[in-house]
């Protein structure tokens, strides 16, 4: 998971007229041909001021014609190039199945995987046998003291758990990795589903307990009514000890290093030993990171009172939710109803071929990223991507010595986390090795287990060995980017590297507006409020850090205001954005547009960029930054992202970290009066 003068109507500002003319209608196309301007001006609705909104000007037009799939909870800039990526991934994988030539082994795996998946006919066959082996296992519990073998098996295979570990570099020691335990064990999309008193969230939890109830009427369960408030009571005591989305921002409050020795301190009469032994942890390491003491001791006490039938319910309860969509039609369907319409309002479910796909990525994602970047990513984007990367950190480096909220200590310190940042473009310089996964044409549910367990595995394996600093956390065929601040790392996979993001036959400005800012945001989540917390090597420090005293508070009244300013923004009535949640990424959002844009104007050289489609070039880039967020969201799926994501919706990136910007102002003669105004004092600059 981060500006000068108009041309044609610069004459309209000088005779101090209150707005400038619509984007579409800005000056004459010049005469001699030029650079295309990458903007979708077809898109301009110019019943809107620019001043006003400028998001809505930019893409009236498509937001009022895109009506939001049947299949999905949101349609946008993202899902747009998603979509186009299922298309490109399922010609490969269905190429090879297709094809008689001889297959290597990964991409037999990819066929098959895809195969087991797509053959219905089957699965309606097996009704739940291909759960029975794990249904065995939960029933065959005859103490509380077992419970602990079946959360590490249950961690092994993807199914939810009370907790969940995970395998990554240990924060305060940057040359060993750490296995460390975190909150889990719901059913429902966070704990405000299960605590708030907001009408969304009541029929949440009534739909959800009737929707338990129906899917174990299905499996059989004849006391489905009473299991599935037992199981809802038991999510419910779950999440009553959780910790919230923003507290488990603090990545010092969340690193509690805890000897393995006195484990049994955190959680009473919990078999951690049995637990050590069956995760396969036990002689790794000496010490775990545990992200909520508190929960982990709150989930012992829970374990204690709990009677053991109630877990039993519980836990076959979370294998049948997290197994389903591998199951028979009326089992996917019932999760879907809940999941994709009441929680988020989807009409219907993604076809099924996409579904495989999904599951294709999520199993073998490298070797089909291995054959999509063979297909679909040409080495000029690669080189073009290098270069604006390399501007973007160039500008960085240049403004940190500018900047008043950095003492020079502090900003001797930043310069040096950044000359140790580490880029990553397009695709690994190492693939994944598969390997060690055996896949079966006809076993579904057999895969996806083997699958989840394989990666678990590759994961654990880490344990005691070097940090592998050429892997990579997404596939080359994942629309997203991401900052990793442990690695001190950038990663922009390729599938990103496609209009509006990056146009290589389009003129600079709308790049640096797209792209540029998407990079811009990435390597200011170095330097927000959580990845300012780690040392150019990735290891956290305790505050004041790597800032002084003096410099970590003018930072955080800065991003104070930052706070309240997103605060405000109410996507859904009744609902406004958690400013405090969504920090980091609005941080991002401005600092990255801020310094892309500085880089731009660098990277001409002391010329004035041409006017293109009557743009010039400064509007051009806030038009870029504009488009990529074009994008529309279903009321309910906004709810649940406003209660768990930390990204602002697309309609506020879009539009608020502009009204941060004094170039901004001046590309678009936006004055006082105007919806778009927000008076010097109350504008957020960070770089």
């Amino acid at each position: 998971m981060n500006k000068l003068l108009l041309g044609a109507a610069c004459a309209c500002l000088v005779s101090g007229c209150n707005q400038a003319p619509p984007v579409s209608q800005q000056g004459a196309a010049p005469a001699a041909p030029a650079p295309i301007s990458g903007i979708d001006v077809q898109y301009v609705d110019d019943s809107v001021r620019a001043q006003d909104d400028f998001f809505k000007h930019l893409n009236g037009k498509w937001l009022s014609a895109t009506e939001i799939p049947a299949d999905k909870a949101s349609y946008g800039s993202f899902t747009k190039l998603y979509d186009d990526s299922q298309d490109q991934l399922r010609s490969i994988v269905e190429g090879l199945q297709a094809s008689t030539a001889a297959k290597d082994a990964d991409q037999q795996k990819i066929a098959d995987l895809y195969a087991s998946y797509m053959d219905e006919p089957a699965l309606e066959g097996l009704g739940l046998g291909p759960l029975d082996k794990e249904f065995a296992r939960i029933d065959a519990l005859k103490d509380k003291k077992e419970i602990a073998g079946l959360i590490a098996h249950f961690n092994r295979i993807g199914i939810t758990a009370p907790y969940t570990p995970g395998v990554h570099q240990d924060a305060k020691d940057s040359t060993k990795y750490v296995f460390d335990l975190g909150q889990d064990g719901l059913g429902m999309p966070d704990r405000d589903y299960y605590l708030q008193h907001e009408e969304k969230m009541e029929q949440a939890r009534k739909q959800y307990g009737l929707y338990v109830e129906k899917m174990l009427g299905l499996a059989g369960d004849k006391n489905a009514a009473k299991d599935s408030k037992d199981i809802v009571a038991l999510e419910t005591d779950l999440a009553k000890i959780q910790w919230t989305k923003v507290a488990n921002r603090d990545p010092v409050k969340t690193y509690n290093k805890v000897m393995v020795a006195k484990l049994d301190g955190l959680a009473a009469d919990y078999d951690w030993k049995a637990y050590l032994i069956d995760s396969g942890v036990e002689g790794k390491t000496d010490y775990v990171i545990v992200s909520q003491p508190s929960y982990i001791s709150g989930f012992g006490k829970l374990l204690q009172k709990t009677p053991l039938p109630v877990w039993k319910a519980y836990f076959r309860w979370q294998v049948l939710n997290d197994l389903a969509p591998y199951l028979s039609k009326s089992f996917v369907d019932e999760r879907f109803a809940f999941y994709g319409t009441v929680l988020q309002g989807i009409p219907q479910n993604r076809p099924r071929w996409k579904r495989g796909i999904t599951l294709v990525e999520g199993s073998v994602g490298e070797s089909l990223g291995k054959l999509y970047v063979a297909q679909y990513f040409p080495p000029a984007a690669k080189a073009r991507m290098d270069q604006l990367v390399q501007n973007l950190l160039a500008a960085y480096k240049a403004d940190i010595d500018t900047l008043d909220w950095m003492s020079p200590q502090t900003k001797l310190k930043a310069q040096e986390k950044l000359a140790k940042f580490t880029t990553k473009i397009g695709y690994p310089a190492k693939w994944r090795d598969y390997g060690a996964l055996q896949v079966a044409k006809n076993d579904l549910v057999g895969n996806v287990i083997r699958a989840r367990a394989f990666e678990y595995n590759r994961n654990l394996d880490k344990l005691g060995k070097p940090i592998d600093r050429d892997e990579w956390g997404m596939t080359p065929q994942t629309v997203n980017a991401y900052y990793n601040p442990e690695l001190n790392e950038i990663v922009f996979p390729a599938a990103i590297l496609q209009p509006p993001f990056f146009n290589p036959k389009a003129d600079d400005a709308v790049n640096y507006g797209g792209i540029g800012g998407v990079i811009g945001h990435e390597i200011s989540h170095g330097f927000d409020d959580q990845g300012s917390q780690y040392d150019g090597d990735g290891n956290l420090l305790s505050a004041p850090g790597w800032f002084t005293q003096q410099d970590l508070d003018k930072f955080k009244a800065k991003t104070h205001a930052l706070v309240e300013q997103y605060a405000a923004y109410e996507p859904v009535p009744g609902y406004h954005v958690n400013g405090e949640l969504t920090l980091g990424e609005n941080i991002a959002d401005n600092s990255g547009l801020a310094i892309a844009y500085k880089a731009y104007r660098l990277s001409l050289g002391g010329k004035e960029a041409p006017t293109i489609d009557g743009l010039s070039g400064d509007q051009r880039f806030y038009g870029g930054w504009a488009q990529v967020w074009r994008g529309k969201s279903r009321d309910n799926a906004l709810i649940v992202r406003i209660k768990t994501d930390p990204h602002s919706p697309e309609s506020i990136r879009g539009t608020a970290p502009e009204m941060n910007q004094a170039p901004f102002y001046e590309a678009f003669g936006v004055k006082e009066g105007d919806k778009m105004y927000l008076p010097p004092e109350k504008r957020v600059n960070l770089w």
